[in-house]
């Protein structure tokens, strides 16, 4: 992985709607960056995850990366990732060695989110903004990266069936917008 961004159409839960509503969505969709944490214990690597707040406007309560919308001060989607990661967890940018991008991400709900790789050195202080985040915690690489756990499901939303990706892990169900970005990075490490 490399850290430029590539320049091609983004993957995302959108696939199946319209040409028109398609069109009209990525043109107004907001930019966000979204930090893929890799924590790189010895012997085995886990991945940063966040439980959102149950108070939150949108996607209260669901299983989601550190991260935001992009703001004009940020200089680039890792300093946006960077900085929403600090916001959030207290995660300090001086454990973070960004590796690379993924595939932009274009949501339902109009975001473009940019997902940044990084490796994360342990050990972590965390400190939780609890107005965002209720939990934050981590989750086998292996785990996530292993096909057999990627569920293909189905659901209908505002009036027309979507297909999104969904990962079982214990009692946390890790779907939509979170699963599709790992399964873009198990897609990129193996296909």
């Amino acid at each position: 992985m490399s850290l430029a961004l590539r320049s091609g159409p983004p993957s995302g839960d959108h696939l199946s709607m319209e040409p028109a509503a398609l069109a009209a969505l990525a043109a107004e969709a907001r930019a966000a960056a979204v930090l893929v944490g890799l924590v790189a214990y010895p012997g085995e690597v886990k991945v940063l995850l966040t439980q959102r707040a149950a108070a939150l406007r949108v996607h209260s309560g669901q299983i989601a990366f550190p991260g935001g919308k992009i703001e004009a001060h940020d200089e680039s989607p890792v300093a946006a990732a960077l900085r929403e990661a600090h916001e959030e967890i207290g995660l300090e940018s001086s454990c973070v060695a960004p590796l690379g991008y993924l595939d932009p991400y274009l949501t339902g709900t109009g975001f473009c989110i940019i997902p940044v790789v990084a490796r994360v050195s342990p050990p972590l202080a965390l400190e939780l903004n609890r107005e965002e985040v209720e939990d934050a915690f981590e989750a086998p690489f292996a785990f996530l990266m292993d096909a057999a756990n990627h569920a293909l499901e189905t659901r209908e939303f505002e009036g027309r069936m979507r297909q999104f990706y969904a990962m079982p892990f214990g009692e946390r169900h890790i779907w939509g917008v979170t699963a599709g970005i790992l399964r873009n990075l198990y897609e990129r490490l193996y296909s």
